[in-house]
């Protein structure tokens, strides 16, 4: 019998399958439900006798790569595969291709916030669905398609990150981790090339080689309709969306930023209606101190 959980835990995840479950012929009755030990090595790409290690807790050190093949050997989704990496007290190693695909219920999730500006990104910083009131937070810029490129290669960049150096910094962080998650990633490496190309604070900050995710802080932004405001935001990992992160920002409630919030959330609303394009919107008048303004 096996003699450590990941043993244990691996000796029932095989009794759940049958060969027909992972595209193997079955020849005859077998003695055991699941799949044979020797199926599985070949399936991992290990050794019969290794794999009989790893189940009898007599292997107390597999690597990464083979946990990963054992994972795919068992079809364990990610939940399952994060926790075989935890039994075995392995570092998580995450090179699941990016999921650009945003699920339709998060969609009408992020629909059903009119008053938060809420965005779906990747960790390449591609914003991958947003709500209405984040297009208009964001209506300054030409494009959207991706942070990195809006903070440092759209003239708007500079102007509606109040701080600038701030954001900047953060976004080559969050691409430094995101590239350690998977270095070979092709189009992580052809955005951090074409904005080294371009930047040279962008090459400056790459080369400092600093590393963070985003979790939560302010924000200060310049926004061409509303003026200035200062938003905090939560980050949320998606659930089963390898790499995709919730991020919903809020503004201190009675203030100023939460008057500025509103507004843009009126604007939206307004020329929407009026098929105005976001980034054509008129700015507030200089004198608007809050409050709800008069839309005509």
């Amino acid at each position: 019998m096996p003699e450590t959980d990941l043993g244990r835990f691996l000796t029932a995840r095989r009794a759940r399958l049958v060969p027909e479950d992972v595209g193997l012929v079955s020849h005859g009755r077998r003695r055991v439900p699941g799949l044979r030990r020797e199926e599985v090595a070949v399936r991992a790409g290990v050794s019969a006798d290794y794999y009989a290690r790893l189940e009898q807790g007599r292997e107390r050190a597999p690597s990464a790569s083979v946990l990963d093949g054992v994972a795919r050997a068992l079809d364990l989704g990610p939940e399952a595969r994060e926790h075989l990496f935890r039994l075995a007290d392995v570092p998580i190693s995450d090179r699941e291709p990016l999921e650009d695909r945003v699920d339709d219920d998060l969609r009408q999730l992020l629909a059903e916030w009119p008053h938060l500006p809420a965005v779906i990104v990747n960790r390449r910083l591609d914003l991958l669905a947003r709500n209405a009131i984040a297009d208009a937070l964001y209506s300054d810029f030409a494009d959207t398609d991706n942070l990195a490129r809006m903070t440092f290669l759209d003239p708007a960049g500079r102007t509606f990150f109040a701080a600038w150096d701030r954001a900047a910094e953060a976004c080559v962080a969050h691409l430094r981790l995101a590239l350690g998650y998977c270095p070979d990633d092709p189009l992580t490496l052809a955005l951090t090339e074409e904005l080294a190309a371009a930047d040279d604070d962008f090459r400056w900050l790459w080369g400092r080689h600093d590393v963070r995710g985003k979790t939560h802080e302010a924000k200060q932004f310049r926004h061409s309709a509303v003026g200035d405001l200062t938003l905090t935001y939560r980050t949320f990992d998606v659930r089963g969306a390898s790499g995709q992160q919730l991020i919903v920002y809020r503004a201190a409630p009675n203030s100023r930023d939460a008057d500025a919030v509103r507004l843009l959330g009126m604007l939206a609303s307004a020329h929407r209606a009026d098929g105005v394009e976001p980034r054509h919107w008129p700015p507030v008048p200089s004198n608007w101190s809050g409050g709800a303004p008069t839309i005509t």
